[in-house]
């Protein structure tokens, strides 16, 4: 595609990056309720239609941004610790990346196409779950146990007001909810 015009002057030419760039601008912005294709085009001084060029729908365009949050949780550096060690970092690092970004865990939570980030982070999850002992479908089970947990936790965070509280008693309560996952796996990992 050609250069787009942007207040009577030629700006970047529109491609895929610059369209996720601006998505994740305007969720930060409006939240996923507010989110609209329209407003995004308009932003970028193209018809919707251009959009679609790149992302062949909204929901496309949300899985764009969904990858992308799934990517900075993959890239989080994990300790030398033990297996639980290991796991909590893992459970933190998807949390982070989800809420540095407005309705993040909602956004993940909706997602309908995994990508390679995606399913990279949630490799890297079950890896150390198979290092740890477990086999395939125990690693896997106990994955999306411990990302349901991490989702469902960030979504009550973001979305009902647990923001009010402060940033401690945040982190004291995901904690626990982490240590509670993974003390009902260390029988199954330890046994």
């Amino acid at each position: 595609m050609g250069r787009r015009r942007n207040n009577g002057r030629f700006a970047m030419p529109l491609d895929r990056s610059v369209v996720l760039k601006a998505a994740l601008e305007q969720l930060d912005e409006v939240g996923l309720d507010e989110f609209s294709t329209r407003k995004l085009a308009a932003a970028l001084g193209v018809r919707v239609g251009a959009l679609y060029w790149h992302y062949p729908s909204k929901q496309a365009l949300l899985d764009a941004v969904a990858e992308h949050i799934a990517a900075d949780a993959a890239a989080a550096p994990l300790p030398d610790g033990d297996w639980a060690e290991r796991l909590a970092a893992i459970a933190r690092a998807h949390r982070d990346a989800m809420l540095a970004r407005r309705d993040g865990a909602r956004v993940i939570a909706c997602m309908s196409a995994p990508g390679p980030m995606a399913h990279a982070f949630f490799e890297r999850l079950v890896g150390v779950l198979r290092e740890a002992g477990l086999d395939a479908e125990g690693a896997a089970s106990a994955g999306d146990v411990l990302t349901s947990y991490v989702n469902g936790f960030t979504v009550e965070e973001q979305a009902r007001g647990l923001r009010r509280q402060s940033e401690a008693h945040r982190e004291r309560l995901f904690g626990f909810g982490v240590s509670v996952v993974i003390a009902g796996l260390r029988p199954l990992v330890e046994g």
